[in-house]
């Protein structure tokens, strides 16, 4: 059994919280956009016509199926290959914590991007500064204090006795927010040691050790994750 997965190349972005889900379970797949011309071939694949057509990447060529958005794929993935409990109350949960770290992601991406994603960064500096501010005082914050709970419950993963593909996509969500906002998140993580904790089991699981050590593992640029040092701050 093999996937397609099509998502934009050059930058890791949402995607990436697939990949993780992909490479930790030892699932085989191809990343079609990653090879030559991948723009134009995922423009292409696009454009194909599909009973239920994708709105933009990350998708998942599965089984004849089209999968879309990130949390949608990983409940598949989840499900299929044991990336998640067995019961529906503990599938659930682990969904309801994709969804949580997907408004995350997103709230994350709005800092630099809060009045439009067709603008430049720097033609909505001003009003990116001022969405900084508020999401390093308050949203960050409020987020890992979230995740923080839910370990103190759950722990030393968010859900029963072995990683899921949360606790893969919220070690992708630390690194992306110690890359954009490396002084606020040294700062505010000294109060999460779950957090932390978790987040250094990740980077240690031996089934992603090849992964995280390859070129595969694409370096935060010019994607969600941005770090624009003016917007930073302990």
């Amino acid at each position: 059994m093999s996937y397609d997965l099509w998502y934009w190349p050059g930058i890791p972005g949402r995607g990436e919280f697939v990949r993780l889900a992909l490479e930790a379970g030892g699932i085989a797949y191809r990343d079609l956009a990653r090879g030559e011309g991948g723009m134009s071939a995922l423009g292409l694949d696009l454009e194909q016509p599909r009973d239920a057509p994708p709105f933009a990447p990350p998708y998942l060529l599965a089984d004849g199926m089209t999968i879309a958005q990130t949390a949608n794929i990983l409940l598949f993935l989840g499900e299929r290959h044991g990336l998640a409990p067995v019961d529906l109350e503990g599938r659930l949960w682990v969904n309801q914590l994709q969804l949580t770290i997907a408004d995350a992601v997103g709230e994350a991406h709005d800092v630099h991007h809060p009045v439009a994603v067709g603008l430049t960064y720097e033609e909505q500096a001003a009003e990116a500064a001022r969405a900084a501010e508020a999401f390093r005082a308050d949203r960050i914050p409020k987020y890992l204090r979230y995740f923080e709970r839910a370990l103190l419950h759950h722990g030393p993963w968010l859900a029963g006795d072995r990683w899921s593909y949360a606790d893969l996509s919220l070690f992708q969500l630390i690194e992306g927010l110690r890359h954009a906002f490396p002084k606020r998140m040294a700062t505010t993580l000294r109060d999460c040691p779950k957090l932390t904790g978790l987040h250094a089991h990740v980077a240690a699981l031996p089934e992603l050790a090849d992964y995280l050590a390859s070129d595969r593992r694409l370096p935060f640029g010019d994607g969600i994750f941005r770090h624009y040092p003016e917007l930073d701050a302990g």
